[in-house]
């Protein structure tokens, strides 16, 4: 089931609606579908902090987009990018253990370059308006 919310024009009404939150969505599905072919052995290790760090990432945008302030707003959004930068230092201990191909390496670390860049954005919108 696809998940969509009607908008009004370009206004931005549900977080859903933030094209930072739609990087991070592509992450998420992105993950699952690398881990699901790691080691079993990993289960309850690599694949379970993967999954915790890249679905931390959207949840906490979620959560700032329905937070008041912009300072509140702010602190959710930082969150979401320590736990991106957590997903990436997983992301290289997975290439460098050969759980991922160099290909599948790259394509993922791309997306979470864009979503870093997208955070950043909010995270100073917050802070400089």
């Amino acid at each position: 089931m696809e998940y969509k919310i009607k908008t009004m024009g370009n206004k931005i009404r549900n977080f859903a609606d933030l094209e930072t939150w739609k990087e991070g969505h592509k992450l998420v599905l992105k993950i699952y579908k690398l881990t699901k072919d790691f080691p079993k052995e990993e289960r309850f290790g690599l694949i379970d902090q993967m999954r915790r760090a890249v679905v931390s990432i959207t949840s906490n945008i979620a959560e700032g987009f329905s937070r008041q302030s912009k300072k509140e707003k702010a602190q959710f959004f930082l969150i979401s990018k320590g736990s991106l930068t957590e997903l990436q230092n997983q992301l290289l201990i997975s290439k460098d253990v050969h759980y991922l191909k160099l290909e599948d390496f790259s394509d993922v670390i791309k997306l979470t370059v864009q979503v870093k860049k997208l955070l950043n954005g909010l995270i100073r919108y917050c802070k400089n308006s």
